[in-house]
């Protein structure tokens, strides 16, 4: 027999899961193609509100030398001054300010991302995928969420002029993240 969990239930605060999580970006690279990487190493937690959304808030941490695109000699390249310079500014923040609920499943947050210590607001869509008991009797809770910005905006200007117009990475990044908390006791 199962129960059904009511609202109230599900109200707490989470823990991000770090293996069934993803905080990831993707850029154009040449003006042709898109170069997709993520960051490894992360907390965070949440207080979900599911009576009231608008009462939610979230706190993130991601170690920025942690940053990974399957390609060794640019993930070197993304640690140093030119881009996160992850020897002086080791994490990068994001605290939320608002929710605004969208509709039952859909909602954007609001933050401030910190890269370097300059921050900005950064309004994220997302999307409840769900909530379920694990096979260890932990509460989950399911979410897929997406953002563009302006890496200009962090001081991330490292860039190179293509010979046949155009450059090497675009200013345009997109986040992408695939989220799985789980209820504290």
């Amino acid at each position: 027999m199962t129960t059904a969990l009511t609202t109230s239930d599900l109200t707490g605060t989470y823990t991000l899961d770090p293996a069934h999580t993803r905080l990831g970006f993707t850029a154009r690279h040449a003006m042709v193609t898109k170069v997709r990487g993520s960051f490894e190493t992360f907390e965070g937690s949440v207080h979900l509100d599911f009576e009231d959304p608008t009462k939610s808030t979230v706190t993130l941490s991601f170690d920025l030398a942690s940053v990974t695109t399957g390609q060794p000699q640019r993930d070197d390249h993304l640690r140093t001054s030119d881009f996160f310079d992850a020897a002086t500014h080791p994490k990068a923040t994001f605290v939320s300010t608002s929710v605004k609920p969208v509709d039952d499943d859909n909602f954007e947050l609001t933050g401030d991302l910190t890269i370097k210590d300059v921050t900005h607001p950064v309004t994220v869509t997302w999307e409840h995928t769900g909530t379920a008991k694990d096979p260890y009797g932990n509460l989950r809770a399911g979410f897929e969420g997406k953002a563009s910005l302006s890496r200009k905006d962090w001081g991330l200007t490292y860039n190179a002029a293509l010979e046949t117009g155009g450059v090497l990475i675009s200013d345009k990044v997109n986040l992408e993240f695939d989220v799985s908390a789980i209820k504290s006791a």
